[in-house]
């Protein structure tokens, strides 16, 4: 990849980061957590998160921003970045530093996706809902331990074959002090944010995951959905539905060694 384009990229990236930035603090009402989130995936994601945010979570003209962000396939967006921004910033963080042992790919990917999993859902998923848990912080992380894994399974789908083929492909791909790397994570953050978003949609249609936050003046939150309006699946479709996305992953990672190796001796 030319240095033009990669310098074309990195300076959209900032640009849509500070506008992110700007308008999360001083004009968008909803939780701590879901501004970090679309935070750190327009810092991943360049402009195509800044179109994501601009579309799915800014407060329209004339309208609240409950009523700017109601739609089903908006609350699933919305829902998704949670999962998203973590699984992305362990996989980020943990790559950075795993490059410096020299692992084999394949147990690079192991500690990533461990990574992924810790920063997701003790941040990201169960800092979100503790509220509805009256604070129980560990209440928290049992009730959000399928929704986590289910689209966290999802988003590595599309975030391991990216990551795998780009880094076999470019100079460095794997060195974080180049910007190959940040460029590649970028790239899978993006895939990650398009496999994960199907599942996220039927488990906000179907109230097992939790939408948008908005922030009321007074300072309370409010949620599209509250814990008693909020759906519940037997315990044997969770673990089933854990095993197909897991299986789901594996298949990708499977096909992804056709065009690039993974090893791990």
């Amino acid at each position: 990849m030319s240095d033009f384009l990669l310098y074309l990229w990195f300076a959209s990236l900032f640009a849509s980061l500070a506008y992110v930035i700007w308008h999360n603090v001083f004009h968008n009402p909803v939780s701590w957590v879901q501004k970090l989130a679309w935070i750190l995936v327009t810092a991943y994601a360049g402009i195509f998160g800044l179109l994501a945010y601009w579309f799915i979570c800014r407060t329209q003209k004339g309208k609240s921003h409950d009523e700017s962000t109601q739609a089903n396939w908006q609350q699933g967006v919305n829902s998704e970045m949670h999962c998203l921004a973590g699984d992305a910033t362990g996989i980020i963080v943990s790559a950075a530093i795993v490059y410096h042992f020299g692992f084999p790919n394949g147990v690079d990917l192991i500690i990533e996706y461990t990574s992924a999993f810790v920063v997701g859902l003790f941040i990201f998923q169960a800092l979100m809902m503790v509220g509805m848990y009256r604070g129980d912080y560990l209440l928290a992380v049992r009730k959000t331990f399928f929704v986590e894994t289910v689209s966290m399974n999802m988003v590595m789908l599309g975030m391991i074959p990216v990551m795998v083929i780009l880094m076999h492909w470019l100079p460095e791909g794997d060195n974080p002090w180049k910007l190959n790397f940040w460029f590649i994570m970028g790239m899978a953050t993006i895939a990650g944010g398009v496999t994960a978003y199907p599942i996220n949609y039927w488990l906000v249609r179907k109230k097992i995951k939790h939408g948008c936050m908005t922030i009321k003046p007074e300072g309370e939150g409010e949620m599209h959905h509250t814990l008693h309006e909020m759906g519940s699946l037997s315990l044997a479709f969770q673990f089933f539905g854990i095993v197909i996305t897991f299986l789901l992953l594996l298949a990708a990672a499977y096909f992804t060694t056709y065009v690039a190796p993974i090893t791990f001796a």
